[in-house]
């Protein structure tokens, strides 16, 4: 009875989180545009950040890879160096042009000190769907294609994390629709993403959180059906009233679909 009653008792200790971001502060000469973030990212975790321009999401980006030095404030991720973990994908690509699309894989540096680099670039170009372009050049690829072959070199340092800083925002809905699968598939393959998005809907369907930054500050954060449908701050209820429309009415997201489906 007394070890039952002691086993019944027994609490798991709550799961470290894989960054955890303290009271993190950025300014730009006298303008301060990170006001002490406070944000934990768990493994495995999906995180759409939402807000308005200005709103500090991609200066936030920036800093947790370690491309900007802030101010005050703590950085901690489990594990190796932080340029070692994170791995971050920009609106603007950085691709090559002069260089195929799997030469540009290749210039990962984890590659470049891999005798099979070729091979390991096909193999990251065939998980974004790219199997058949190894040779093509940007020029020759559409937007989308070419925000896929920046998934797949970042994919080539193994990240532990990946930052995603607005991989939808192509001027196609179409396009942008190709971009949202493969970030989505990286999700379902359990890849820990952070990702600032003006995309509502993809936030929606792919986040299994959503984080409000306004003014450089997070406001609120919770399950997207929470965020969406009961905004707590006039802020973002006045966000989302600006972008009426963009959210619809789509089946669970993506966490409560694995966590509903059936043990194996």
């Amino acid at each position: 009875m007394g070890m039952a009653a002691r086993l019944d008792d027994f609490q798991p200790a709550p799961l470290a989180p894989l960054m955890r971001v303290a009271a993190l502060r950025k300014s730009y000469g006298g303008r301060e545009v990170l006001r002490g973030i406070d944000l934990d990212v768990m493994r495995g975790e999906v995180l759409a950040l939402i807000g308005g321009r200005g709103a500090g999401k991609s200066t936030l980006l920036r800093c947790l890879s370690g491309l900007e030095h802030f101010q005050h404030g703590a950085l901690e991720l489990s594990g190796r160096p932080l340029r070692q973990q994170v791995g971050l994908i920009f609106e603007g690509l950085d691709l090559q042009p002069r260089l195929s699309a799997g030469e540009n894989v290749m210039r990962a540096p984890a590659l470049q000190r891999k005798g099979s680099a070729a091979e390991d670039a096909r193999e990251l170009l065939a998980r974004v769907g790219l199997a058949e372009q190894f040779d093509a050049l940007p020029g020759q690829l559409s937007l989308g294609q070419q925000q896929r072959v920046a998934f797949a070199r970042a994919l080539a340092m193994e990240p532990t994390l990946l930052l995603c800083d607005e991989v939808t925002a192509v001027p196609d809905a179409e396009l942008a629709g190709e971009v949202g699968l493969v970030a989505e598939a990286l999700a379902g393959e359990g890849m820990t993403l952070l990702m600032a998005t003006h995309d509502l809907d993809f936030a929606q369907r792919v986040a299994d959180r959503v984080v409000f930054m306004h003014q450089g500050r997070v406001l609120e954060a919770g399950a997207p059906a929470e965020l969406f449908c009961t905004p707590r701050t006039p802020e973002l209820r006045n966000f989302l009233s600006s972008r009426n429309g963009q959210v619809r009415s789509w089946p669970p997201h993506r966490l409560a679909t694995r966590l509903a489906a059936p043990a194996r």
